[in-house]
Parts: C-alpha cells; structure tokens; sequence
C-alpha cells in the first residue's frame, strides 16, 4: 500500500506540510517495499482555485490508499474520500514520525466535518 505524506522538502526527514493541496512535496511511502519517494507539486502552491482537487487527483495518479497531512480542505477530502482514499490529519514534526503516528494509530481520521473549516 502506498502512503503519501504532504511535505516541506523531499526527504523522509523534511517537516510535514501542515497543508495538504498546497504542499511543495509530496513523500509516498510504499509499505511492501518500504522505500520512500518524493513528487514535486510546487504547481499546486501556483493556482488560485482547485488545488485540492488537482492534489487529490495527483494522489489518485500516485495510487496512494492513504493521505497524511496536517489539515484538509473540503475540495480534497470530498474527490479523496469518492476515490476510497483514506485521510488522515494532525500530522506534525517530520514526514518519518508522521508515519509513524499513523502505524501507531495516533492520527485522526478526517471526516467532512473536520475538512469542512480550512
């Protein structure tokens, strides 16, 4: 399963984006294989309107299952969660102890209320 994680930088060791769809990197960890790899979305910090649907279609293009990030914006979560993505917020420090909070079940799961306020 993959996992992509919104980030400052493009190392697992970057500090998470707190803002998923206007994130400079996005980190997709691959569980089965455990390797890390990082997508330039510097053109999602550019666009006045639908960033969050052009991110959650970058993620769908990914072939991510999960999304970590710090907040969510409605836009994203509502083409996400159509898509079967699971998202998951709250996420801070780096993109590796993200991760990890995530596999130690410490992040929330994000439902249309909790995106509904970004």
């Amino acid at each position: 399963m993959k996992i992509l994680i919104s980030s400052q930088g493009n190392t697992p060791d970057s500090a998470v984006n707190p803002r998923f769809s206007r994130a400079p990197w996005f980190m997709v960890y691959d569980d089965a294989l455990q390797t890390w790899t990082a997508f330039d979305n510097s053109k999602g910090m550019d666009v006045s309107r639908g960033a969050g649907i052009q991110a959650a279609q970058t993620v769908s293009d990914l072939g991510a299952r999960v999304v970590i990030s710090g907040i969510m914006g409605p836009k994203a979560y509502k083409a996400m969660n159509a898509a079967g993505i699971q998202i998951y917020i709250g996420a801070s420090d780096t993109v590796r102890q993200a991760l990890e909070a995530y596999q130690n079940g410490k992040l929330t799961l994000a439902d249309e209320k909790s995106a509904s306020g970004v």
